[in-house]
């Protein structure tokens, strides 16, 4: 995800992109003008230790203080704001920011930068926001009948890697569609105005065009992207043993805050479209359908083998230079019970 805010259509409101925890599918390619710095978000908690947080508007911050996990830090905690994964993983690359959440995709293709990054927790979700849209009115009825189409998708997002695996379930590639490269606002301009036939996105645009009847679900990511999302921390911050403890501290905050977050879906809701903008139908839809249904799991040999396999995709397309031994970014220090990462995320019943 690219840009906090979408220009103003007709047929759909104004809608501030949210990050973070929901972040299946970050994108992660910079776009022109894009900094690794993030701007201030403040500071909270008090003590001699500060842990400098990337996040993402609508995300980290605002779900650890909805939860309360705010109230009695023993240690600072120093916000930072990016508009998107890749900028956040530049400046975890350059020591600026100690940790940052990130969908399933940056970390591959920061990984095939050679980032000085390591992946230190994982939280499983459902892939059911991870959609390929069409119109309404649009006469395909199969991904199959995509050949030959011209499909909207943020170059190097996990919506990227949904759009190859939907392409390749059915016999196709990318070289039998027209790809265009466009980042969430102008996408979304470019499908509600028709100028492509589908688009390859997230939730909560997911949800933003589902609840604004401008689009139907032709497929999504369940049974093909693994729905994972990362803690992404610096190895210079794991190696300072006091920064290492709170890191934990951190990590066990945002687990109590994530299983707040299911169990107060509505609350949580009001908070998320307050802070990013969505309207609060869409924000709910999004929280049911994707945002609320994260576990927190171990980073196991699965989830790197689920990665591994995004890795090798990418490389074999050559959308990242050569390819990548995605273990070697992982730090599984903090695993401790946690689940497996093929845990199942949660449920709220039938989706709105």
């Amino acid at each position: 995800m690219r840009r906090l805010l979408t220009p103003p259509t007709p047929a759909l409101p104004v809608l501030l992109v949210p990050l973070a925890l929901l972040l299946t599918a970050c994108s992660t390619a910079s776009s022109a003008g894009t900094s690794s710095v993030g701007s201030g978000g403040g500071t909270d908690g008090k003590g001699t230790t500060t842990l400098n947080v990337g996040d993402q508007r609508g995300g980290s911050e605002a779900i650890l203080r909805a939860a309360g996990e705010l109230d009695d830090l023993h240690y600072k905690i120093r916000w930072s704001t990016f508009t998107s994964g890749p900028p956040l993983l530049e400046a975890v690359n350059a020591k600026a920011v100690d940790i940052g959440a990130v969908g399933n995709t940056p970390p591959v293709v920061a990984a095939g930068a050679h980032s000085k990054i390591k992946i230190v927790a994982a939280s499983h979700g459902a892939a059911k926001g991870d959609t390929l849209l069409v119109p309404n009115d649009s006469p395909l009825k199969s991904p199959a009948e995509l050949k030959g189409r011209a499909i909207a998708v943020a170059q190097g997002s996990s919506a990227h890697y949904q759009l190859v695996a939907s392409l390749r379930k059915v016999g196709l590639g990318l070289t039998d569609v027209k790809v265009k490269y466009l980042q969430p606002a102008d996408a979304l301009a470019a499908f509600t105005s028709g100028k492509v036939d589908a688009w390859a996105v997230w939730d909560p645009y997911t949800s933003q065009v589902l609840r604004g009847k401008k689009g139907r679900v032709l497929t999504d990511g369940d049974g093909l992207t693994n729905g994972l999302a990362f803690q992404v921390a610096s190895p210079t911050a794991l190696a300072d043993q006091k920064k290492s403890a709170v890191i934990k501290d951190y990590l066990d905050r945002l687990r109590r805050a994530q299983d707040w977050v299911y169990k107060h879906p509505e609350q949580w809701a009001k908070v998320w479209a307050k802070d990013t903008g969505l309207p609060y139908e869409v924000a709910l839809d999004a929280v049911k359908r994707t945002n609320g249904t994260r576990v927190t799991v171990a980073v196991d040999k699965n989830a790197i083998a689920s990665e591994q396999q995004i890795a090798d995709v990418f490389a074999r397309l050559k959308l990242i230079p050569g390819s990548v031994d995605f273990a070697s970014f992982v730090d599984p220090r903090f695993n401790g019970k946690l689940p497996a990462s093929t845990t199942a995320p949660r449920t709220y019943g039938k989706e709105s």
